[in-house]
């Protein structure tokens, strides 16, 4: 592998201009106030594992249009309320199967890990949630459906199942609701960027090698899939150029970040050919939080920091709490 985009130097000055739209956060509190208004009551039942040291139970909860989302809640052996991290998934993943990831729950902390509706197929253990909404024209994948509107995109019901999981966490009495924090790799770390800023009250925002930002430069930029899913695309479709990227704009990552008050630990890998470096950076330096770092790892391609970042996030959390 090689340097896939900027120099580390040209990467921490980085901060380009974005579209946004007006009425940017007027869509997303249309969004999610009808999804609230469509919820209903959760269900947590204890999950078939053989874990034992540890509680594993089954969660569904509503997500977008009250559509039912399923999660892994994992714990530690007590109902005294813990602090919670809310892990959102990769791309073409799934929850997969109970007690599959147990670091966050075994480091004292309830683990929420979200489904993500429509994936589970493409690696890993599967997913257990549908998504029963269609879309026009798409390319192969989930980077295009409904990308027409931005009522239709499939992220705007991804994101809203987000937020919803931070709502439904909240709300668990083993939680302490005031110390919920978010994250997730590659595609839930752009979807824990998007809750960290629709959400007011999650506690800190945790994005490993973020999808999902800088979508102009993305797509123009990447050799690798799934943002040429985009490209396939408009090359199919020549006339809606414009019409896609201000569809996009409502769900860019930069959009958000700028929205983000909250700490924030975000990781970037310097030959990533999935994620562009640059993208991660253009959220990052837009960020509005006055305690946010970021770690590098120059020599790594799409799979960051693994472990290590984990241990690094776990420490600076903890110093937080």
């Amino acid at each position: 592998m090689a340097l896939t985009d900027l120099s580390l130097d040209e990467l921490e000055t980085y901060r380009p201009d974005v579209a946004e739209p007006a009425d940017f956060d007027a869509f997303w509190q249309r969004t999610l106030t009808e999804a609230r208004t469509a919820a209903t009551p959760i269900a947590l039942t204890p999950a078939d594992t053989p874990v034992t040291q540890l509680i594993v139970e089954d969660l569904t909860f509503s997500g977008f249009g009250g559509d039912p989302i399923r999660a892994w809640v994992t714990r530690p052996l007590t109902d005294e309320p813990l602090p919670a991290v809310v892990e959102y998934i990769g791309y073409g993943g799934g929850r997969g199967i109970p007690g599959e990831r147990l670091q966050w729950a075994s480091a004292g902390y309830v683990h929420v890990l979200m489904d993500t509706r429509g994936q589970g197929a493409n690696w890993g253990t599967g997913g257990d949630t549908p998504d029963p909404h269609g879309s026009g024209s798409a390319s192969t994948g989930y980077m295009t459906r409904g990308i027409e509107e931005p009522d239709t995109y499939y992220y705007r019901r991804l994101f809203t199942d987000a937020v919803r999981a931070v709502d439904t966490a909240r709300e668990l009495p083993f939680v302490r609701a005031d110390r919920v924090s978010v994250t997730g790799g590659s595609q839930g770390g752009g979807i824990s960027i998007a809750a960290a800023a629709l959400h007011p009250e999650v506690f800190a925002a945790m994005p490993d090698v973020p999808f999902l930002c800088h979508f102009r430069r993305s797509v123009e930029r990447t050799p690798d899939h799934p943002y040429a899913e985009i490209e396939r695309y408009l090359a199919v479709h020549r006339s809606r150029v414009d019409q896609v990227f201000e569809t996009l704009s409502y769900f860019d990552g930069v959009n958000f970040a700028r929205r983000i008050h909250q700490p924030a630990l975000f990781s970037a890998a310097l030959m990533d050919g999935i994620v562009l470096p640059s993208s991660v950076y253009a959220a990052y330096n837009h960020l509005a939080s006055s305690d946010a770092e970021i770690e590098a790892y120059p020599f790594n391609g799409h799979e960051g920091g693994q472990l290590a970042q984990w241990v690094r996030q776990a420490n600076w959390l903890a110093e937080r709490m």
